[in-house]
């Protein structure tokens, strides 16, 4: 076993989770790889199966239906805590997030000595590829949304490649985050934060994904925008999770 793994949750991606098994498998580092299916009905989970023949560092866990992205985190969270990682980080299966950088930022977690470190596509600038302007722009209002209401101090808080410290995820309770979209990616952020959690930034280069679909629908933006401010009410009081 090594000592960090790559949490990917997946639905419907048979279009790339073997290109990106082999990705993350073929670093100079060595990461161990959780896939989270929510019982994809395209067979993404047959090919992780057939890929763990041969990567003996690669773990399957298949969930019994589609519940959103932060329970299939969380799920992954729980079992990689379990068996003793001390370094989890989140991926998405799409090849948005470049697989190189995750050395660099497994890096800042062991020789930094920093407890988060967020993947960031705008840290230096706005570094996204093949998305349109529409989309650069509603990401970006989103990111600044967010500072605004949280206060929280990282210019990407609504990014989905991170990387934890295991001390760090051991401090939050995971059954009072309910977020199941993107607003759970600011939710373990902030709750960090306000634990006095050291987070980073590491500057990526994030491109759109060129197989499969997007899962991005209006009800989780609807969750991001008000379950952000019900978050930041509740940390008023000083219910911290």
């Amino acid at each position: 076993m090594n000592s960090a793994v790559v949490i990917i949750p997946t639905y419907n991606e048979a279009a790339n989770i073997q290109s990106l098994v082999r990705a993350v498998a073929d670093l100079p580092v060595p990461f161990d790889i959780l896939v989270v299916d929510d019982n994809s009905p395209d067979g993404t989970a047959d090919l992780v199966r057939e890929l763990k023949v041969t990567f003996t560092q690669l773990h399957l866990e298949v969930r019994k239906s589609k519940e959103g992205l932060g329970p299939a985190y969380i799920h992954g969270f729980k079992w990689a805590l379990e068996r003793g990682y001390d370094y989890l980080f989140e991926m998405d299966a799409d090849f948005s997030h470049p697989p190189k950088s995750l050395p660099p930022m497994l890096a800042l977690l062991k020789e930094y000595k920093a407890d988060v470190v967020v993947g960031s596509r705008y840290k230096k600038g706005v570094r996204i590829r093949k998305w349109p302007l529409s989309r650069i722009i509603l990401s970006f209002g989103a990111s600044l949304y967010v500072r605004i209401i949280t206060g929280l101090p990282v210019a990407d808080p609504t990014a989905g490649f991170v990387g934890y410290n295991s001390k760090a995820l051991t401090a939050l309770s995971f059954d009072n985050i309910r977020f199941k979209g993107y607003a759970f990616q600011v939710a373990i952020k902030f709750w960090l934060w306000k634990k006095n959690f050291r987070i980073v930034e590491f500057p990526i280069i994030f491109t759109d994904r060129t197989a499969g679909n997007s899962k991005m629908n209006t009800s989780i933006i609807n969750e991001a925008v008000f379950g952000i401010i019900g978050m930041k009410w509740r940390s008023v009081f000083n219910k911290q999770v």
